[in-house]
């Protein structure tokens, strides 16, 4: 009993003790709110990337592909068992984007998807990240009639007044497409009205057109948009036969008409696509978006066929939409579009079966089925020289093993302020055991054993590690649940952004508190002070009581 009196006496009187106290909060707090902030960003990395990929990957060494998608799936629902939920073909392809930007070609590197709208939404998440509410709930290549999103659909708010604006989206789709025609045909017209189409050869297509609408406005005329409001035919989809012919054809036709082409690009659109949003747009500095090409818009791709040698073949197709993930790798790459409109353009058809040739195949599991035994069974089905099996964290082990790699690495920087907090207290028990020397003396002298004496300054320490644990564990969960708070007013304060979602694409810092990770950062910090307190502890068991009672 009298080891605790003595401890919690200490505790109370002797204020050095706070040193070390504040440094195990201090050290505790820091821990805590690192890991619930670097677990936060590393759960939304996983959920992003997860959403895109599938669980597994089926997928064929050879660019040209596979074929007989079919009796693969059906193969591999049988070598896998019942672990399957859903799969889908798809067809990926190196390609290059090219469209036009103020009378300037721009032209991107890019990965050319084609997938099944029907059954995609089956193994990924790609649906919850397009722009149109619509094609969130059932994708489709045609064109819709407006009604995009002027905000950021993956934002925190969404249309709040945290998330950033996209205004130039209102007007995205068929109304967009309609007007881009109308400013093209009426530029065509005034400008050979005047007889001086070739006037201005070096000036951009947009600076002559805006010029053009200027004039006519000065003189009050408006231009006509269409001459079918109701826009395109309900039934028109890219899999049919006018879709397969206006793919072929140049899209500004309407405005420089040749005899036989019947196409009007207000009225008709070529094979869909959804490009990542990072290739058509940029964040400014207010958090506004700005689009270089919107949905409506032509652009050109080229890409290889499958035969051998591979040829470039290039074609039109129509921007029906933007999906947005928020991982720059692929919203900056990655362009989707129908994968039988791929399949024809790049021959990956059997002349003599019809039977097509795909890339690979994603799979999904059902809840709580092991990737990596699923994995294996189908490697061990499948020859490992024509197919590679993979999951979703094999595609991106890298990227994963390194947050991993900095997360342990951080882990271990940060415990070294606890280490420190440790040796605070083994020099302050170094000085408490020097100054009691006599008080010890007398307690031996009483009748307290070695163990006793120890003890008290092994209870001292854990009580200093307890309380700078404990009020580390309040500070740090504080902090944890009001970081954006806190984050709004140190920006209001210094008049700078801290955490900028134009780079980050977060608009609010994610945590996640990890019961596990708390209880062995409290379990450290307090090992860490009882640990400090030994050397000291037996030095003062050692002490001999004549030799203590003698001590000046």
């Amino acid at each position: 009993m009298y080891k605790l009196l003595l401890c919690w006496r200490y505790l109370r009187t002797r204020w050095i003790a706070l040193v070390c106290v504040a440094s195990v909060m201090l050290g505790v707090a820091t821990m805590i709110v690192v890991n619930a902030v670097m677990a936060g960003f590393a759960h939304e990395m996983q959920s992003r990337i997860h959403g895109i990929l599938s669980d597994l990957v089926f997928e064929s060494h050879s660019l040209s592909g596979f074929q007989d998608p079919k009796w693969h799936m059906e193969e591999i629902t049988r070598a896998a068992g019942g672990d399957i939920e859903g799969m889908t073909p798809t067809v990926a392809v190196p390609a290059m984007l090219s469209f036009q930007v103020r009378g300037q070609w721009l032209t991107r590197q890019v990965m050319f998807i084609g997938i099944d709208e029907s059954t995609h939404s089956l193994v990924s998440d790609f649906g919850s990240y397009l722009q149109h509410p619509e094609n969130r709930r059932q994708l489709s290549f045609t064109l819709r009639d407006g009604d995009y999103d002027t905000f950021d659909s993956q934002a925190e708010g969404q249309a709040g007044e945290n998330g950033p604006t996209r205004p130039a989206m209102a007007g995205a789709g068929w109304p967009h497409r309609r007007m881009r025609v109308a400013r093209e045909k009426l530029w065509r017209e005034k400008m050979g009205a005047r007889g001086d189409a070739a006037a201005e050869p070096a000036r951009p297509i947009d600076q002559q057109v805006d010029a053009v609408l200027a004039a006519t406005n000065a003189n009050g005329e408006q231009p006509a948009a269409t001459d079918d409001p109701a826009g395109p035919p309900s039934d028109s989809t890219s899999d049919s036969p006018q879709a397969a012919v206006a793919a072929r054809r140049d899209p500004f036709r309407a405005v420089r008409p040749e005899e036989g082409d019947t196409m009007d690009p207000a009225k008709e659109q070529f094979t869909g696509i959804v490009p990542g949003i990072g290739l058509a747009s940029f964040r400014d500095s207010d958090g506004v978006d700005r689009f270089l090409v919107l949905p409506g818009d032509d652009v050109k791709i080229t890409f290889p066929t499958a035969g051998t040698p591979p040829k470039a073949v290039s074609d039109t197709f129509t921007i029906i939409d933007f999906y947005e993930s928020k991982m720059s790798e692929y919203d900056s790459n990655f362009v989707f579009v129908p994968i039988a409109a791929l399949q024809r353009m790049r021959g990956m058809f059997d002349p003599q079966t019809g039977i097509p040739s795909v890339n690979s195949i994603q799979i999904r599991l059902k809840p709580g089925a092991d990737l990596n035994v699923v994995r294996d069974r189908l490697r061990k089905a499948f020859p490992a020289e024509m197919y590679a099996v993979s999951t979703w964290r094999d595609k991106q082990g890298p990227l994963l093993s390194a947050v991993d790699m900095e997360m342990a690495v951080l882990n271990i920087l940060l415990f070294l302020i606890i280490a420190v907090a440790g040796f605070g207290i083994l020099a302050i028990f170094f000085m408490i055991v020097v100054e009691k020397t006599r008080d010890i003396g007398i307690l031996k002298s009483l009748g307290a054993g070695s163990a006793g004496i120890a003890g008290i300054f092994l209870g001292y320490g854990l009580f200093l590690g307890l309380v700078g644990a404990g009020v580390g564990l309040a500070l740090g969960l504080a902090i944890t649940w009001n970081i954006n708070a806190i984050r709004t007013g140190v920006e209001w304060c210094t008049g700078q952004r801290v955490f900028d979602p134009s780079i980050y694409y977060f608009f609010k810092i994610p945590t996640i508190v990890d019961p596990f990770t708390v209880a062995w950062i409290i379990a450290g910090a307090v090992g860490i002070a009882v640990a400090a307190s030994v050397l000291p502890a037996l030095r003062a068991a050692r002490l001999h009581p004549v030799e203590a009672l003698r001590h000046d």
